[in-house]
């Protein structure tokens, strides 16, 4: 080998086949050896090229699937915790109706309990005011029958007093 450093790649295989073909019509052996390895080392440079691309790309690619799944999880956490949201937010509202509702079926038990006790006070009312009339048409039959028991016994006196 001349110990010259040659290009790599795509360059150092041309050369290095340009080397080998330059040998082999010469005759000069050394020429056409060091083409065939300049040849082989631009193989290599491509191919180990070629690796670090796809390495590269299986990297991207990694990364890629990686974020998807953190994306795919926090997506996941958003949505339960909007959901938790929602199932907190109707727990709230059928609380309030629930307490609206009692309070609504306490109204109504006390207006009932209301009218009953105005019901039954009107009922009272009515059988003391009737109560009082029977104590006043009893007073005056009372009256009247002292009254005619007087008349009896004040013509009893006077028939006795006739009779006598």
């Amino acid at each position: 080998m001349s110990g010259e450093r040659t290009a790599g790649g795509l360059v150092g295989k041309i050369a290095g086949k340009l080397k080998t073909v330059a040998g082999a019509t010469s005759g000069n052996a050394t020429l056409e050896r060091e083409g065939r390895l300049q040849e082989a080392q631009g193989d290599a440079d491509l191919e180990a090229r070629e690796q670090r691309a796809e390495a590269r790309q299986r990297e991207a690619e990694a990364e890629l699937v990686e974020e998807k799944a953190a994306t795919e999880a926090e997506t996941d956490a958003l949505r339960n915790e909007v959901e938790a949201r929602r199932r907190e937010e109707q727990i709230e509202r059928d609380r309030q109706q629930a307490e609206q509702r009692a309070a609504a079926s306490a109204a109504e038990d006390k207006r009932e309990a209301e009218d009953r006790l105005r019901a039954e006070e009107h009922v009272a009312t009515a059988q003391e005011t009737q109560a009082e009339r029977e104590r006043i048409a009893a007073a005056e039959q009372a009256v009247r029958l002292e009254q005619d028991a007087r008349r009896a016994e004040a013509r009893a006196d006077q028939i006795d007093g006739e009779g006598n």
